[in-house]
């Protein structure tokens, strides 16, 4: 729930606390993320490894090597996303991030449906994380693949990564430094040996189609490639989910993002690169005749011994992303609870004051996941339609939060945190909603027009489905109708942050 707090009562001495309070909240988060723990958290949940050996095989089928520019192309795009997000986070650094956000900045109702859909998306995404890791975890251990065990090995996952999440903020911090350490070491290494004893081609391929869409338009096809793209960039807002958890967090936090997308996508490019220039026969990879270009090219570097060190990195990789989506998902909706914007609030705000988090909404972050996985087990189809709205509703999520703060400047907000724009906050701001509205249409475009409509429309429909939802509960339950807490301030406020 809100409490009221008179910042300047005897004792108020922490400028953090006295900035929550002056926003209406009394934290009971341990600040023990420091600038690089709070930067790990969100690479390690943006994982260029998982994020490019995910997508890579088919965006180089559908475009070629050129697809590696989209990574350039999305970074810039989503950098604009983290400049918006890094005002406001600065001037509202309260947990749970998106939702508090919308919240401040338009209202209750907004910020209720903007929470709603990124929470499914967030909790969603932990199931395509653990289940998308269940053959690696099969593989590395030498058993079967099958259904029933990437079902098992993902479950054991997300097991672990709460109990891990469940030590509290200084556990997660040491885990979210070590999943980066490992990723980003991992990356350097398979990359750098890649490129010395691997490489097949000079950087002119870069340039090159070979023959990809020759029977349709490139530009179509390099925009269905660009998923790749689109599906590595995010993971900076997860930075300010947890800005309870943050020393100095109006200036740590908007840095973090930004380093977030500066490492993260260069990490990101650099393996793509690596892998781009390995691969021996585009023409294999396209025609379909290689499906798996990253598996043969791992093989031929490293061996089957090698292959196996490579699979325990990707595998920590796969782990620290799940944690960090777990971390961002259960603070989301202490955030809801807290504000009493949810069915059980009493339960679901109760915090644990020995280990510094909130236990309910961790273990509704592990349950939810868990179901999703479980689907699988009786259609496959099933948890593929329901991943598929993972990244819309990410994306889409994103994109109500930086209107709310467009709409809020044309109202008259001006940035009043630590970390500004200045006279660039509007140009910016528009910039960043030109992006994420294109790169939304990108990912809903119907792209296979042999298949039924409802599988050519599927990531549209996902879409219109979990926004459908969260509407009709919204009408049907009214869920804000006992929140008392403050919405809509943006505009109307005077209070400065620190440093102001």
């Amino acid at each position: 729930m809100t409490d009221t707090v008179d910042p300047a009562a005897p004792g108020h001495t922490d400028p953090d606390a006295s900035r929550l309070a002056e926003l209406g909240y009394t934290s009971e988060f341990h600040r023990d993320m420091s600038l690089w723990a709070n930067f790990s958290l969100g690479f390690t949940y943006l994982s260029p490894v998982v994020g490019v050996y995910t997508l890579f095989a088919v965006s180089l089928a559908v475009a070629g090597p050129p697809m590696i520019w989209s990574l350039v192309l999305v970074g810039v795009g989503q950098l604009l996303v983290a400049l918006v997000f890094g005002e406001i986070v600065s001037q509202y650094p309260i947990a749970g991030g998106i939702y508090p956000w919308a919240r401040r900045l338009w209202g209750q109702r907004w910020a209720w449906l903007t929470g709603w859909v990124y929470a499914i998306a967030l909790l969603v995404t932990i199931a395509s994380v653990v289940y998308g890791a269940g053959p690696f975890v099969a593989s590395l251990l030498d058993l079967t693949v099958s259904t029933n065990t990437t079902i098992a090995c993902a479950l054991v996952m997300i097991v672990l990564v709460t109990l891990i999440n469940l030590g509290g903020t200084k556990v997660l911090a040491i885990a979210a430094l070590f999943g980066f350490a490992t990723e980003i070491l991992g990356a350097l290494v398979v990359g750098g040996w890649l490129l010395l004893a691997e490489r097949e081609h000079g950087l002119g391929v870069l340039f090159d189609s070979f023959g990809a869409a020759s029977e349709g338009s490139y530009l179509a096809a390099f925009l269905a490639a660009s998923l790749i793209g689109i599906f590595q960039y995010y993971g900076f807002e997860a930075c300010g989910d947890v800005a309870e958890e943050v020393p100095d967090a109006s200036r740590r936090i908007p840095k973090a993002m930004r380093m977030t997308i500066y490492v993260g996508g260069a990490a990101a490019t650099f393996v793509c690169l690596a892998l781009v220039l390995a691969v021996p026969d585009f023409g294999a990879v396209i025609s379909g005749e290689n499906a798996d270009p990253v598996g043969g090219v791992l093989t031929t570097a490293f061996g089957d011994t090698g292959a196996k060190v490579v699979l325990a990195v990707v595998l920590v990789s796969f782990l620290s992303c799940a944690l960090s989506l777990q971390a961002a998902a259960s603070r989301l909706m202490y955030s809801y609870a807290r504000d009493r914007m949810l069915p059980g609030s009493g339960l679901l705000a109760r915090f644990s004051r020995s280990r510094g988090v909130p236990p309910y909404t961790l273990l509704v972050a592990a349950i939810v996941p868990a179901l999703v996985v479980g689907v699988s087990r009786f259609s496959e189809d099933a948890i593929v339609k329901i991943v598929s709205f993972a990244v819309l509703g990410i994306y889409l999520a994103f994109q109500m939060v930086v209107l709310a703060a467009l709409r809020a400047r044309l109202r008259g907000w001006q940035p009043a945190g630590t970390f500004t724009l200045g006279h660039w906050g509007f140009a910016v701001n528009v910039a960043a909603l030109v992006y994420g509205v294109a790169a939304i249409v990108n990912m809903v475009w119907p792209r296979t027009p042999d298949a039924p409509w409802y599988d050519n429309y599927l990531v549209l429909l996902s879409g219109v489905v979990v926004v459908g939802a969260g509407l009709v509960l919204m009408a049907a339950l009214r869920p804000y109708r006992h929140s008392h807490a403050v919405s809509g301030d943006a505009v109307r406020s005077t209070v400065d942050a620190p440093g102001r």
